[in-house]
């Protein structure tokens, strides 16, 4: 487990931890900020990572939780655990063409427990994993800030020292209360990256634990660089980002634990010099970093070879810039890109759960105003740059490049860089990153108070700062609570984004405002004439409101632009046969089940076109096919029960209606149906039971109690037949044939108390 071939490297990696403690400026004493006891420190800062996100504790599944979760059959106990590790995040095979190849299974898993505890969906269990995540990192954020800015140094017990615990606790703070957070807190999806940065942290920390001198006296453990990798390789399986760890740790490596100069290694190394100084310290370094990178390229190929196929397939409106021609437009967009990225870390106070899809548009010439935005970010980029690499203090030069590569080499997974990714901007890919933000932020507080007067206005300013994002965060976090809040919220971030107003206008059509839901789909067609599900769904409303016309137009528009868009062939399919021409509605709904084999819905409305036509073996067929897909589709149970009923064949009705029945038990509309073929083949106990049955589900169902009423009226029980057909009218006075079938009962009452007198 431990290294025995650089033994002769130890005394000299002592005496640098050594110097390190001695010589380096310790950045607590220039600053005026709270000094705790490391638990208390802890406490604290869980303590304050809680009340920023508590409210978010019982909030909905919004958003992408959906896909992810509740559509994703991986959660349910009926699937094998085995495929978890054959699926991507949102439980579609690797191998499919359409899968996102986002590979995150131990994230899946934990979603998987949170279903099995809770006994179902229930948000509560999920949003309460997510908190204590977020605050558990935040705790372990301490210790590391305390090494990225005070350095790595051992106590004669082996005790790892704390020599920065004012500067640790402000950045550890900084970062528990940074509201871009909230989207991977408050979003339940959002655990891939909590889950990630915990073993990240964990990987770095497992590192750092390498160089802890051993009783025989040897400088470093191999063991603890293996679970370092070990733990990275954890990180990655809960989302992609957590590779770049490894990156990291050498980086670390060797400026905390070699001490490198850069610049001064670069100007050798160009200049051929073979008489490195330090060349045991060097050894040592290439050894750990070979493990490191070993450890890394295995588990890329690893996974690599998992995903099976090549890079998933995104669209130009999930990632415009990446489709456009010109090397010069994608290379302007990208870095603006970063821009935009490293401004919600500076001021986070306008956020959005989507920016994709218009929200901003492309910069195609150098005349763009915005280009100076860019211009901005790599100006401070360069300067630090300078600093980090230039810098005659060593102790700057560490700190900064610690903060720029904690900034960037997280990044760089979303970057575009390597491989197109499905998004503009992504709140919760600067989860990792923001550790850079927050080492700099406080290193530039330490260089301000170093040379302020009055250093407590400044610490008072930075605590304005802390109050502030606590504040924004609460509010940030109830804006998630639900989708309606989170997607108006977005209403004035992005004005521009039509997957915003087809959100917004998606919600109020779940909720039966479809006047409202009208409005913010056309907007999301206008501001997207191309945005086909937009168009699906303002058509379905219109098909609805008997809006024929126009619903035809946009639902031939839509498979038009994308001509294997399943959903909207079959509900163009069902607008022409509402159209009475048949013959083209049945030809979308056959191009519909073209694109999607597995398609019941479709199948279900075909059968109703074929029952229309009188074409009843077809429709049989077809409504067969929808129940065979999906057994627990309980409309085309029933059309077949009534097809079969309405054409004589009882026998084969009953039949259906049983093994229906076996498959849902509880439908009352299948007990109904079942219960009307009984009677007519005068199996009345059996029948009056499953009415009953159905009555007791659905007591204020008309048509339940009137077809009960004709029965007992068959039956012979008079009264009973009166008072059920007193109870259907009563629910529904102009039930057909109700009133009839009761005018019959009681001259037929008053016969028979004629004769009795």
């Amino acid at each position: 487990q431990i290294c025995n071939q650089h033994n002769a490297e130890a005394p000299n990696l002592e005496q640098a931890f050594h110097r390190m403690a001695q010589t380096e400026p310790n950045l607590d004493h220039d600053i005026s900020w709270f000094l705790l006891p490391s638990y208390w420190a802890k406490m604290a800062v869980a303590l304050i990572s809680f009340l920023c996100f508590a409210n978010s504790y019982d909030g909905d599944f919004v958003f992408d939780d959906s896909e992810a979760i509740i559509n994703n059959k991986d959660l349910r106990a009926e699937t094998p655990l085995g495929d978890l590790w054959h699926h991507d995040f949102w439980g579609s095979k690797l191998s499919s063409n359409t899968s996102h190849k986002s590979y995150r299974p131990l994230t899946v898993l934990t979603f998987r427990i949170n279903y099995l505890f809770a006994g179902g969906f229930y948000p509560v269990g999920f949003h309460v994993v997510n908190i204590i995540l977020h605050c558990t990192i935040s705790v372990l954020m301490v210790d590391v800030f305390s090494i990225l800015l005070g350095g790595l140094q051992f106590s004669n017990k082996g005790r790892r020292l704390n020599l920065a615990p004012k500067t640790s606790l402000l950045a550890a703070l900084l970062f528990a209360v940074h509201p871009v957070h909230t989207e991977c807190v408050a979003g339940i999806v959002g655990r891939a990256d909590l889950l990630c940065a915990l073993f990240f942290l964990l990987s770095f920390l497992g590192y750092c634990k390498a160089f802890r001198e051993n009783k025989e006296g040897h400088n470093f453990s191999i063991f603890w660089v293996l679970v370092s990798v070990i733990l990275g390789a954890v990180a990655m399986l809960c989302k992609e980002q957590g590779i770049t760890v490894l990156g990291l740790n050498a980086v670390f490596d060797a400026l905390v634990i070699n001490k490198l100069n850069v610049l001064e290694l670069i100007e050798k190394l160009l200049h051929k010099d073979k008489s490195l100084e330090n060349a045991g310290l060097r050894k040592g370094l290439l050894f750990r970093v070979t493990l490191l990178m070993s450890g890394g390229a295995t588990i890329l190929y690893i996974r690599w070879r998992i995903m099976g196929t090549g890079p998933p397939a995104f669209t130009e409106v999930d990632n415009p810039a990446s489709f456009a021609d010109s090397l010069f437009v994608r290379a302007i967009n990208y870095n603006y890109y970063y821009s935009l990225n490293a401004w919600l870390l500076l001021c986070p106070w306008w956020l959005c759960f989507d920016w994709s899809m218009g929200c901003i548009p492309l910069i195609k010439s150098v005349s763009d105003w915005r280009v100076i935005v860019l211009a901005a970010l790599w100006f401070c980029l360069i300067g630090l740059i300078c600093q980090a690499l230039c810098s005659e203090d060593s102790h700057k030069r560490r700190i900064l490049t610690l903060g720029l590569g904690f900034l960037v080499i997280p990044f760089l997974p979303a970057s575009n860089l390597f491989f197109r990714v499905g998004f503009v901007i992504a709140e919760r890919v600067i989860y990792l990153p923001s550790i850079g933000y927050c080492i700099l932020f406080t290193y530039g507080f330490s260089l301000l108070s170093k040379q302020a007067k009055k250093k407590k206005i400044l610490a008072a300013a930075v605590f304005g700062i802390l109050l502030m994002n606590v504040t924004r965060c609460a509010l940030r976090s109830s804006q998630w609570r639900s989708e309606e809040q989170l997607f108006r919220s977005a209403l004035s971030v992005c004005p521009l984004n039509a997957k915003v107003h087809y959100n917004v206008g998606k919600n109020l059509a779940d909720k039966g405002n479809q006047s409202a839901a009208i409005k913010y789909y056309r907007e999301a067609v206008r501001l997207n004439p191309k945005y086909v599900h937009a168009m699906n769904n303002l058509g379905n409303i219109l098909k609805e409101r008997n809006e024929l016309q126009e619903a035809e137009e946009l639902l031939s528009l839509a498979v038009q632009i994308q001509p294997d868009f399943a959903a909207a062939w079959m509900n163009l399919g069902i607008v022409q046969n509402s159209l009475r021409r048949f013959q083209e509605a049945e030809q979308s709904y056959w191009t519909a089940i073209k694109h999607r084999k597995k398609y019941p819905d479709c199948y279900y409305n075909l059968g109703r076109l074929y029952a229309d036509l009188n074409r009843h073996i077809d429709a049989l067929n077809a409504w067969r096919n929808a129940t065979v897909l999906k057994p627990e589709h309980s409309l085309a149970w029933n059309n077949m029960i009534i097809l079969l009923d309405n054409t004589g064949n009882l026998a084969q009705a009953e039949a259906v209606g049983r093994e229906a029945l076996e498959l849902i038990p509880n439908d009352h509309s299948l007990m109904f149906s079942l219960a009307n073929v009984l009677g007519k083949s005068q199996k009345y106990k059996e029948s009056e039971a499953l009415f009953l049955k159905a009555i007791k589900a659905n007591p204020n169902a008309a048509s339940y109690h009137g077809n009960l009423a004709v029965l007992y009226h068959r039956w012979g029980n008079l009264d009973l037949a009166k008072k059920h057909y007193e109870v259907s009218l009563k629910l529904d006075p102009v039930a057909p044939g109700t009133k009839e079938n009761y005018n019959l009962l009681r001259r037929k009452l008053e016969q028979l108390q004629k004769k009795g007198g």
